[in-house]
């Protein structure tokens, strides 16, 4: 079974709640004394707004036709709910793994958070429920659905699911093969970090053109534990940030690690109409980066998986140690930077690593199967840690408090006596993601 996301988030909600009426007394305060109310810039909700749009400064990157248009992203998850309205015509038809008939556009998760609906929606939804918007827009999503740990199984589902997904979709356009999920390696009982019908597939789809982005895992408290598909050769793996461009501490510290993107109070939509979550794991980190680099890649469609590979690591904010480290990998991905970047014909580490199995490999092979299934698959997705919630009193939350004056101080403390005796409301909260 898989792990649930833990509902810590409600006590969280009503702190947030909390905050958020004190900011509107300060707001208010301010424009009685002749000042503007800030407004809020980015998308999603209110008290888990989608930040990174500000940081790159996206609906400008979107006038200059970086939106993902003409870039086909395939999610290798637990399928997909086309019918969510956010996601409606934006879904591509697809092919389920799992032995349920279906083709990709249904998804089988057994928990409301929909995991491959919610990285979907962080990657083409339009604003809907909660104002939550897409990073890429104008891409299109084509589903694979595997057989991960949590998904509801109605038949018997293909051997080596995984692999078999990223030969499916380098066959069938895709651009961007995004994959928020991960398996741990063990050291004494897995013959190679990665395995060998895994690798094989990662190197097909990177000679037909494609990129590979896969999850580092939620492991950083535990370890951090091999984990594949990141370890892959050709595999752009991704860690975690928080809004202050920390690395979480649940997203996994590894020497392969290339680039870290947004994954912590991270506000997703659901398979349920008219839900969302707001939860945090290298999965959305994961969901991210893949929607910046269609966002990249439709501002260059004529250029190589190579060159955009490159432009993506010698634009990366190196918030970490100069250079590559375990945290941040190359640094905190950037797609405004990646655009204006004169970086795309240099070296980067991604291709470099996996040119021997390339030159050696041809893409001749049997193409990936579409429905028909044959036996049970037999690897693991592992288990992951949780991550947590970033504290709510940021010293910016202070600044505010501290200019506004001891009176206004003392509003907000009888705001917080007063709201203990609320309920939650608005976006329900999921605080931790139970996959990578």
């Amino acid at each position: 079974m898989a792990e649930p996301a833990t509902p810590v988030g409600r006590r969280l909600r009503r702190w947030r709640s909390v905050v958020s009426a004190a900011l509107a007394v300060l707001a208010a305060v301010a424009l009685a004394l002749g000042g503007a109310a800030p407004a809020q810039a980015a998308p999603g909700p209110a008290d888990a707004p989608e930040w990174w749009f500000d940081t790159w400064n996206v609906p400008s990157l979107w006038s200059a036709g970086a939106d993902g248009r003409g870039i086909t992203v395939a999610i290798i998850d637990t399928g997909v709910q086309a019918s969510v309205p956010e996601l409606s015509g934006r879904v591509l038809p697809g092919v389920d793994y799992i032995g349920n008939g279906t083709d990709g556009r249904t998804d089988f998760d057994s928990d409301a958070f929909s995991h491959g609906t919610a990285m979907a929606s962080l990657i083409v939804a339009r604003s809907g429920y909660g104002n939550i918007e897409g990073l890429a827009p104008g891409s299109k999503i084509l589903p694979i659905a595997v057989p991960l740990r949590g998904v509801i199984r109605n038949g018997t589902s293909t051997p080596n699911a995984t692999a078999q997904a990223v030969r499916y979709a380098a066959d069938h356009g895709a651009k961007v093969i995004s994959m928020s999920l991960g398996g741990l390696v063990f050291q004494g009982q897995d013959d190679v970090p990665c395995p060998t019908a895994l690798q094989d597939a990662v190197v097909y789809a990177v000679k037909k053109g494609a990129l590979v982005i896969a999850a580092s895992g939620n492991s950083g408290q535990d370890g951090s534990p091999v984990e594949e598909p990141g370890v892959c050769l050709g595999v752009i793996s991704v860690g975690a940030v928080n809004r202050q461009a920390g690395v979480t501490a649940f997203s996994s510290r590894h020497p392969y690690l290339t680039l870290a993107a947004p994954g912590e109070e991270i506000p997703t939509l659901s398979k349920v109409p008219a839900q969302a979550f707001i939860g945090g794991g290298t999965s959305q980190a994961t969901a991210i980066a893949s929607a910046a680099t269609a966002m990249v890649w439709s501002k260059y469609p004529s250029e190589t998986n190579k060159q955009i590979a490159s432009r993506l690591i010698a634009a990366a904010t190196d918030e970490g140690p100069a250079g590559r480290d375990p945290s941040y990998g190359y640094g905190l991905i950037n797609p405004a930077a990646a655009i204006s970047s004169a970086a795309a014909d240099s070296p980067n580490s991604v291709f470099t690593g996996v040119a021997p199995l390339l030159a050696a490999s041809g893409v001749k092979g049997a193409k990936a199967p579409t429905v028909k299934a044959a036996g049970v698959g037999t690897a693991s997705i592992g288990t992951f840690a949780l991550g947590t919630a970033p504290s709510l009193f940021t010293p910016a939350f202070y600044a505010t408090v501290a200019g506004a004056g001891l009176l206004l101080i003392l509003a907000i403390v009888l705001l917080v006596l007063g709201a203990r005796r609320r309920s939650a409301a608005g976006v329900p909260v999921q605080a931790g993601d139970y996959r990578p």
